[in-house]
Parts: structure tokens; sequence; C-alpha cells
């Protein structure tokens, strides 16, 4: 038998390789945690799958057709099916029809509002796109009464149960974020070189729909600032300072990266919600590889995305006014995170990554709201506690028995 030797670099490359492809077949046997519903929804309306670039929308679309007998799969973004769109070609017997990057199409929504009332029987529409797409929905003519939108945020341990142990998973988010690409490739030099080019694609292209070029080096710059910013409460007066530019401009800049499902706001509970958006409200990033901080800053921005997963899965599915906040009084006590259900909090959560006693603060508004769950979570924690009534709990095993 003859043996190769092969040298450092390339047996590194055929290690990468071989990751890549088990990673790969590790998706194919992996549902998204909104596949069945979508399903269930096409039989009804149109459904509209709306999330960050290369979060898997394409990828969830593919699995989904295999439960059709006709589809066809059309990308806006390719000029024969942009032909083929716009023309209305596919043939009549078709059962789906998957139109991705479609409203980057002029009068998008008056040509699908007139394509989905001409429809043959049984014939449905599922439509992708990256956040724009939940962005320029909201504009313009109603669609009203003819989708259901729903979010495809980054994978979360919940869809990753499973595939190994749950402290292992956070392990691996908290490293690699959840995009599926860089998470499944299980390489933080592959994982860096994919975010490297993410980033810069975003801000080269997608930014641009929303502003103009020469405000993209202070996109760019304030960008950076967020990464170091995770968790605590964001001051525009204090970063338009730092960037020379108006307090609006900042908020306006943080719109747009937020537009584009690069980061994601919470903000401070209140039962007056218009109160509460005055108030400093925290950043998170969809990538929590992406962010520079410590190990501790990292699992909350990981739980973040869990949480925010978990509270659109629900109102997606269910309608159910759901939201996330984050709790600080004026006298300084402040929660990490807070689930508020029709207005009223429901569940109190701090997240710790190796504090195994009761935080203060939340111990401070657990004795004064009683009703409402309080619970911890620790990353290192061997085992799961009651204390004084805040459960303190395994961060991987309580994030993988939520929703989504």
């Amino acid at each position: 038998m003859v043996q190769l030797k092969l040298s450092g670099k390339f047996a590194v490359f055929c290690k990468l390789v071989l990751t890549i492809m088990q990673s790969r077949a590790i998706m194919s046997i992996m549902k998204r945690q909104i596949y069945q519903t979508v399903l269930d929804d096409l039989k009804r309306k149109m459904v509209f799958i709306t999330g960050p670039r290369q979060v898997g929308k394409t990828f969830l679309a593919r699995d989904i057709q295999q439960s059709f007998s006709r589809t066809v799969y059309l990308n806006n973004d390719d000029i024969d099916d942009a032909r083929t769109i716009k023309n209305r070609e596919w043939p009549l017997n078709t059962e789906l029809v998957v139109l991705d990057e479609i409203h980057k199409m002029k009068d998008w929504k008056n040509y699908l509002k007139g394509t989905f009332d001409t429809r043959r029987d049984r014939q449905t529409f599922l439509v992708t796109g990256s956040a724009r797409l939940d962005t320029f929905r909201q504009t313009g003519d109603s669609l009203a009464g003819r989708y259901f939108l729903h979010h495809l945020n980054p994978l979360s341990v919940k869809e990753l149960k499973g595939t190994m142990a749950p402290y292992d998973i956070v392990a691996a988010l908290n490293r690699l974020g959840g995009f599926p690409e860089p998470y499944l490739s299980a390489s933080d030099e592959y994982a860096g070189r994919w975010r490297q080019q993410y980033y810069t694609d975003i801000v080269r292209e997608d930014i641009l729909d929303f502003s103009r070029i020469h405000e993209i080096r202070s996109i760019r710059i304030l960008l950076e600032m967020l990464r170091r910013r995770v968790g605590s409460p964001v001051s525009f007066t204090s970063l338009a300072e730092d960037l020379q530019l108006a307090p609006n401009t900042v908020r306006k800049y943080i719109d747009i990266l937020e537009s584009l499902n690069i980061v994601f706001v919470i903000r401070p509970f209140h039962r007056n919600i218009a109160r509460a958006i005055l108030k400093e409200p925290k950043i998170y990033f969809y990538d929590s590889g992406y962010i520079e901080g410590d190990d501790g800053t990292r699992i909350e921005n990981t739980v973040a995305v869990c949480l925010l997963t978990h509270v659109q899965y629900l109102h997606d599915t269910t309608g159910k006014e759901i939201s996330l906040h984050y709790i600080r009084t004026r006298d300084g006590h402040e929660i990490d995170f807070a689930i508020a259900q029709d207005g009223i909090a429901s569940q109190f959560i701090e997240v710790k990554l190796s504090e195994t006693s009761p935080d203060r603060n939340l111990r401070y508004f657990r004795e004064r709201y009683p009703e409402t769950d309080a619970v911890q979570l620790v990353h290192n924690l061997t085992y799961d506690r009651e204390i004084n009534g805040i459960r303190v709990m395994r961060a991987g095993e309580w994030l993988s028995e939520l929703s989504a």
C-alpha cells in the first residue's frame, strides 16, 4: 500500500474540506425550526422569509421544495430568472413558486399582489430575501391579508440540540457565531475569513440602498465602535461626539444597521412604550463571533440572539404580543433581559459566565415582582438550583428548551 505524506498547508486544507463536507451532511438532515410552520402556512397564503444574508434562507427554501411535486426556484438576481419572473413563465401546473430577492424588482409588491390574486388552484408562493425585504415590505402598497411573515435567524441552541452537548453548542456559538457556514466549518480560521468577506460585502453593497456613498466611512467606524459596546446601554450623544456627528445622524445609522440585520436593538422595558423608546437602548449583533469582548460579553450576546429568535418565533407563529427588553431603574438596578407579553413582564433573565449566586439586581426585582419568573443563566454551572425563588440554570440546557 502506498501512503502519501501531505505537506502541512495541504493537510490543513484537506481537513478543512472534510469538515465542510461533514457540516453539509449535518445540515442536510437538520430542519430549521420554522420549517413545519412555513409548510403549514403555505397551504393558506404566501409566505415571506426574511433574515440576514447567508443565514440559510435559500437552503430552507430548497428543503421546503422537496415537499412539493412540481416546484420552481427563481432568483431575481439571475438575468434569465428575472425574465421568467417578469413574464410569469413558470409551468401552469407548478405547485410552489419560490421567488428569491424579488424585492429588488421595481413595483414588486403590486406584482406579487396581482400574481397571488390570479394564481391557479393549489398554487402557492414562497418569497425569500435579505433584511431589506422586511424593510421595503413596510412601505408603499399593502399586501395585507395575502401572506404570513417568518424571521430566520442564525442557528440557535434549540435548533442544534442533539448535535452535541448544550454546553458545547453555546461555547461554539460564542466562538464562531450562529451563521451556518462559519459555525458548521468548526474552524476559527475559516470563520474569520468568512466574516471578513461578509461584512465587507454588506458595507460595500447593502448599505448603499439606505445611505449615500460618503456616509459609508462613518457607518463603518460606528460599526467598529458598537462591537466594543455590546451589552451596555448606548448613548447616541456619546457616540455622536466620538464620530463628530449629530445624535440624530447616529440614530439614523444605527437604524440602517438594524434594517440590514447586522445588529438588533433591545430597549428598556416600560409600560409606556413611548417613554421606553426615548431611553438608551442596548445593541447586540446577530453574529456573536464578530463582537469584541470577553467571554462574559460573548455569552450575553449569544443568549440575546437565542432570546430574539424565541420571541420572534412565538410572534410569527402564534400572533402573541411578545417582546424582548432589558430593565434599568434610575437608581442603577439593571437586569440583562426581560420578556414581556401584552405589555407585562413575564420573565426576568440575568446572564453570567460563572457566577452561581443570584445577582443582587435580580434579587431586587424578584422581591418587588414575585409573580414574575426570575432565572439566572450561568454558562459554567455544574447543576441547576433554586435560591429564594430564583432559578439558577445551566445556560445551554435552558436555551435548548426554548420554543426556537
